[in-house]
């Protein structure tokens, strides 16, 4: 008898043990709420649940995690605009903006961004879902998506999705199911990507042109990553983080006394002036250039940098950001200033080296985020599941060729009159810079013949600017103002 129960009580365990953790492939759960947005009340729907990725063969290869939020007291139905969000990383959730800029819940955080506790969400009464209806996409492998067992037991290549250019051309065809499941063929579209999510609405806006037949009326990019810059290397990118190391200094105090004296945005368009005009030719000589000038041009840098001209000759003019993130308080604090929001400190183990030991913004918003999001989802969305929502998802070897979004965003605008594009970046943003952003902006189209329908807008914050509460109100505002000024209704698509 005893044996007996041995075996059932090991049976039990075997079996509990050997049970699959499923993805749910085709699923969604529907809830209803209200909040007050600028004195509004807007009711609203929030969908949340899995939508399928088939492949050629109409089998499923993934299953991709979306929110979606639907005003449902107002006037145009599935009319109203809509907006597609998409974080970066390139492994990264949607997360990010979700709870903390547009959707209508933000994190427990205090005026300047600052992780507080009791951790969770509380109402966003600056959310833009008064004027448009919002989905927030998980591209494979972050937040709960994932690829899905094919009908032999294998899992399709990572290949079809983790790419610059697989991951535009399923999520194009992603997007494609969603709006015409909920019928929004008829709204104006945008969409929006912060980080690498700024290389991803470039290659998305001429694959769902072109692919999928869906125009865009706006493509708006959040501290965008633009590859050709951030991580090209040479004169260019050198020259263009000189500003952003102007921002950073003058926030922590390091600026010469004139310099300091002055607003953050009298002096930005100096440091900007100096980067293209003096520095950038400068490094172009390399090795070459002579020692009257390259003196010259230390004195200028320290001068906008808050660095000596000692350490900046002896990095041979060429101050990368992960140095300059490490020497700025060298001396002064002996702290590390933040990559992604500068205005944030970090303790390394000693003070000598040439980079930090950690990321001190992103450890300190992973205490806000990680909690947040779990606890918004089973108790809010009333969803749930034993996936594990991955912040930061496993994508691979990220394949980087053949990157050509700049050129295809400008190909979109060209053959879309209605297209219009905006920058947000925040001015102590030391990985995706704001003046990268605005240099990239200003490649896209050589003919300066569509420079009138870009629009760029900078944050006193970090990377993901909207956590300061100042910049939260303004940024949402200004999505507000670029919704209304690219809404074409009566108006003929053509030059």
């Amino acid at each position: 008898m005893k044996f007996n129960m041995y075996c059932i009580i090991a049976l039990i365990g075997l079996f509990s043990f050997s049970q699959e953790l499923k993805v749910p492939i085709d699923t969604m759960v529907v809830t209803k709420n209200s909040i007050n947005i600028k004195g509004v009340t807007v009711n609203y729907e929030a969908q949340t649940g899995f939508q399928p990725v088939w492949n050629t063969d109409g089998q499923v290869t993934a299953s991709l995690y979306y929110t979606y939020y639907r005003r449902t007291n107002n006037n145009l139905g599935n009319k109203r605009p809509l907006i597609i969000s998409f974080n970066g990383g390139t492994g990264s959730a949607s997360v990010w903006m979700h709870i903390a800029y547009t959707g209508p819940k933000v994190l427990n955080i205090d005026e300047e961004g600052y992780p507080i506790q009791p951790y969770g969400v509380k109402d966003n009464p600056n959310s833009v879902l008064d004027i448009a209806d919002i989905v927030y996409v998980n591209p494979v492998n972050t937040g709960y998506s994932r690829k899905v067992k094919l009908p032999d037991g294998k899992y399709t290549e990572d290949k079809e999705f983790f790419g610059v250019n697989a991951d535009v051309k399923y999520l194009a065809s992603w997007i494609n199911t969603f709006v015409t499941r909920n019928n929004r063929w008829e709204s104006p579209k945008y969409i929006i990507g912060e980080s690498y999510g700024g290389t991803r609405v470039m290659g998305l806006s001429l694959e769902l042109q072109n692919s999928q037949w869906m125009y865009l009326n706006g493509v708006i990019m959040v501290s965008p990553a633009d590859y050709k810059v951030v991580r090209a290397g040479g004169p260019v990118s050198s020259a263009t983080y000189l500003p952003y190391y102007t921002a950073a200094a003058w926030y922590h105090k390091m600026l010469a006394p004139e310099l300091q004296s002055k607003d953050l945005l009298d002096i930005l368009p100096e440091a900007e002036s100096f980067a293209v005009e003096e520095l950038m030719p400068a490094l172009a000589k390399g090795g070459f250039i002579s020692d009257s000038e390259r003196n010259q041009i230390a004195k200028r840098m320290s001068y906008y940098s808050g660095l000596s001209e000692k350490v900046i000759l002896q990095q041979n003019l060429d101050i990368s950001n992960r140095f300059y993130w490490k020497e700025l308080l060298r001396d002064t604090s002996g702290q590390t200033i933040g990559r992604l929001d500068s205005r944030y400190l970090g303790i390394d183990k000693v003070e000598t080296g040439i980079s930090p030991d950690y990321s001190a913004e992103l450890t300190s918003w992973l205490h806000s985020f990680a909690p947040a999001i779990n606890y918004y989802i089973k108790n809010e969305l009333n969803f749930s599941t034993d996936l594990k929502y991955n912040v930061f998802g496993n994508v691979g070897n990220w394949d980087r060729s053949n990157d050509n979004v700049r050129e295809n965003l400008r190909q979109a605008m060209a053959q879309n009159p209605y297209l219009k594009v905006m920058t947000q970046s925040g001015y102590y943003d030391g990985a995706t810079t704001y003046f990268q952003a605005k240099y990239s902006m200003w490649q896209i189209d050589p003919s300066g013949k569509m420079k009138d329908r870009f629009t760029f807008k900078g944050y006193r914050s970090g990377h993901m600017m909207y956590l300061r509460n100042e910049d939260l109100i303004q940024a949402n505002e200004d999505l507000r103002t670029f919704i209304k000024a690219s809404s074409t209704i009566g108006k003929a698509a053509k030059y």
